[in-house]
């Protein structure tokens, strides 16, 4: 038998993990051979149909999600059409909820896996051309028909009944063989993903692994085994997938010393910072500085909005946990902020992102919820008073506390956050602007909507020129701030918010405030007077590397 799997990715940086955790499996079975075909959404569909069937596979496999779900349809009710005997089966995060619907709507699938496929799939290998003989596979969801009329009637389900095994779950997690095993494992990515937990202590209602249990885990010889062959094959970038990093204090502190052997890679980790003991806020406190990049899970600053998600967790434990983290030099935290969530409103969200802003998140992350499927926040959304796309990525499109335009409102300043606050160049400037005006995120936000900005992608020096304009007309105290971020940047001084730079045959003064760096006579200087012109900042360049940003900052 031929398996084709169709690898079909958001971008070419994102590679699913899917294909060879599968593969890893079932490598050994002669009986199938396995092909695939790479491709991302943004490519051409005709060019993706046209390699499949030229492959003439027996079986075409892929996992689905909500952002290549679309394309993902199209490109296979095409290979349907050139090859209506090819089998077609689906897993993935789309199919955790009830799936009767989607078969019944998508007649060219033969059938779906819900949960956790390893196991199951290598079960259905076995029976693959045998449809009387799928029912009892864990996960899969099918119309049952007898084998002799399978390929006759498999287009034709009116006398058929849908079959529905429920979810899959892979007990012995431990003993799955790694990813890494599999020919098709991704060498030649930006990352690599590394599950060392699979399921999750919390119950968060949104989350598709809300209420997963038990957590299931890898040891630590097996998972040392994996990070020496990734550091062999030269990843400086682990995405470690565990749903909370630090659930288990013990496992997480033999995680943090396994990490520290590797002071050359970066380890990107989602952290409760509710359940952070003292011992760990000390590990995290000695660590090489860049080991670690931390997601924070937040999502609301408000207690009744957690308790209405399910989340787990004390809200002042988090946010000191939180604040800790941000006051920690050797690595950045990211902290999230969901849109959409019962009982949270614009004005509180607005709040929330000023008070994140406070601790010193490095990036705040605003996203609207997206009610998933399988998730006990869209089997109860009517009673929640949501209203949600039913298209993907299933938006929530309306709360009882947040209105439809204030939601596209949440998705401008999502935008503005990420243009401004969590580019590295404007980011402390932004942050200034936001904890010493109250209204900085509205007016400016407003400037961005009222010049059909917002949505336009904009170049870093377009973003710092339109910050620059902004403050020189509606907060001019700031405007001086913007240009030694400017400077700071490495911009153009011919540009507009270097205007009060002068740069030509500068000569130190007397005395000088040294801010950063070590002056010498090879420098170039420039000045930026500030304070009624009295004094400035001084910025020195090294001319001869041709450096863009400056070596030296002093103030006189």
């Amino acid at each position: 038998m031929k398996l084709l799997w169709l690898d079909l990715n958001s971008s070419y940086a994102h590679s699913s993990l899917a294909l060879p955790a599968l593969h890893a499996q079932v490598q050994n079975n002669a009986n199938v051979e396995w092909d695939v075909v790479s491709a991302t959404i943004n490519e051409n569909i005709g060019m993706i149909v046209n390699e499949i069937a030229g492959k003439r596979p027996d079986v075409i496999a892929s996992t689905c999600w909500l952002f290549n779900r679309d394309v993902l349809l199209q490109i296979l009710a095409r290979v349907n059409a050139l090859l209506p005997g090819c089998m077609i089966v689906l897993g993935g995060p789309e199919f955790l909820g009830d799936n009767d619907d989607f078969i019944e709507q998508y007649p060219f699938i033969d059938a779906v896996f819900r949960g956790e496929g390893e196991k199951a799939f290598g079960e259905w290998l076995a029976y693959w051309d045998k449809p009387d003989l799928w029912f009892g596979i864990p996960g899969i969801c099918c119309y049952e028909r007898k084998k002799e009329e399978f390929k006759a009637s498999r287009k034709n389900r009116e006398d058929a009944y849908f079959v529905d095994e429920g979810k899959a779950i892979v007990e012995s997690f431990s003993r799955l063989k790694a990813p890494e095993t599999s020919r098709f494992f991704r060498w030649d990515k930006p990352f690599v993903q590394l599950e060392t937990t699979r399921g999750c202590f919390n119950t968060c209602a949104f989350c598709v692994s809300g209420g997963e249990k038990p957590v299931r885990t890898i040891g630590m010889k097996a998972i040392e085994k994996r990070l020496q062959e990734i550091h062999a094959h030269g990843i400086k970038n682990v995405r470690v997938l565990d749903r909370t990093f630090n659930y288990n204090a013990k496992r997480a502190k033999e995680l943090l010393e396994l990490f520290r052997q590797y002071p050359d890679m970066c380890f990107h980790l989602e952290i409760h910072p509710a359940l952070l003991s003292q011992p760990m806020k000390e590990d995290l406190r000695t660590l090489p500085k860049g080991l670690l990049h931390l997601e924070a899970g937040i999502q609301s600053l408000r207690e009744p909005v957690l308790q209405a998600s399910r989340r787990a967790g004390k809200l002042s434990d988090a946010l000191e946990g939180l604040r800790f983290l941000s006051s920690l030099e050797n690595m950045e935290t990211h902290a999230d902020l969901i849109a959409g969530l019962p009982l949270y409103h614009l004005n509180e969200l607005i709040e929330d992102v000023h008070m994140l802003a406070g601790f010193g998140c490095a990036e705040i992350q605003l996203e609207s919820l997206k009610l998933l499927p399988g998730t006990e926040m869209r089997r109860n959304a009517g009673k929640l008073g949501i209203r949600y796309s039913p298209y993907p990525p299933y938006e929530v499109l309306q709360t009882n506390e947040i209105t439809a335009g204030e939601l596209q409102t949440a998705r401008q300043l999502s935008r503005l956050l990420d243009g401004f606050y969590n580019a590295t160049a404007w980011r402390a400037v932004t942050r200034k602007l936001m904890l010493e005006n109250e209204r900085f995120l509205v007016d400016f936000l407003d400037f961005l909507v009222q010049g059909n900005l917002i949505d336009q992608p904009l170049s870093l020096e377009k973003r710092g020129t339109l910050l620059y304009d902004f403050c020189r007309k509606q907060y001019p105290d700031y405007a001086s701030h913007v240009t030694i971020a400017w400077i700071e940047a490495g911009m153009s001084l011919k540009k507009s918010p270097a205007e009060s730079v002068v740069t030509k045959r500068q000569v130190p003064p007397p005395a000088w405030e040294v801010i950063y760096g070590t002056y010498n006579d090879s420098l170039r200087l420039c000045y930026l007077p500030v304070k009624d012109k009295v004094k400035g900042y001084w910025f020195g360049f090294e001319s001869e590397i041709q450096k863009p940003e400056p070596v030296f900052k002093a103030w006189g």
